[in-house]
């Protein structure tokens, strides 16, 4: 799969991660995508010939995104505490003002019992991505004596991954675009205390 997309493409891609953030796989079809790009089923067709093609393009770009990201918080900040406040801090900034207001990897894995497999495929690469960056960021935080873990640091790194994800999750419940810091203030704080 291509990842070079025409500017049509990419505004097709664009659109169907906004539906899967708030709707999930089944929760849009290319009859909704025709209507917010302004072209018609055949021709959203023609860029993507089934929707398992489109969502799996959606997902490797979200992958591309998600590692340049923690490729990015590795170069600019050095302590691993701080590096985990940046990537929490990214969340609570996109969930307020409405720009991701939820992963969309833990929308579609939410649904993994239905999405096609290459679809899934993909989401795990996704959560094993993000699980072995975590898990990189806690153990160089235990050799400097900055986090003090109470289980293994692939573990934790798990668990951490639920938190916030779980974090999302109560946020979007409860209509609080706050809770979301909030819960996950101490879950960080936990991390640096005995």
């Amino acid at each position: 799969m291509d990842m070079d997309l025409s500017p049509k493409a990419t505004e097709i891609v664009a659109c169907a991660q906004s539906l899967l953030a708030v709707r999930g796989y089944n929760g849009f079809s290319y009859a909704d995508i025709s209507a917010a790009v302004r072209i018609s089923k055949p021709s959203v067709h023609h860029h993507f010939a089934s929707k398992a093609d489109l969502v799996r393009m959606v997902v490797r770009r979200y992958r591309d995104g998600a590692r340049a990201g923690m490729a990015a918080l590795e170069q600019r900040i050095a302590d691993p505490l701080a590096q985990l406040h940046a990537y929490v801090g990214y969340w609570t900034a996109c969930i307020r003002d409405g720009s991701a207001p939820f992963c969309v990897c833990a929308m579609l894995a939410a649904e993994m019992p239905t999405i096609p497999a290459e679809v899934a495929a993909e989401v795990r690469g996704h959560f094993d991505d993000l699980a072995s960056w975590l898990q990189a960021v806690l153990e160089r935080g235990v050799a400097d004596d900055v986090f003090h873990l109470r289980g293994p640091a692939q573990a934790e790194a798990l668990a951490l991954m639920a938190s916030v994800h779980g974090a999302m999750l109560a946020a979007r419940a409860h209509g609080d675009t706050e809770l979301f810091g909030t819960i996950m203030k101490p879950v960080l704080h936990r991390l640096t205390h005995r």
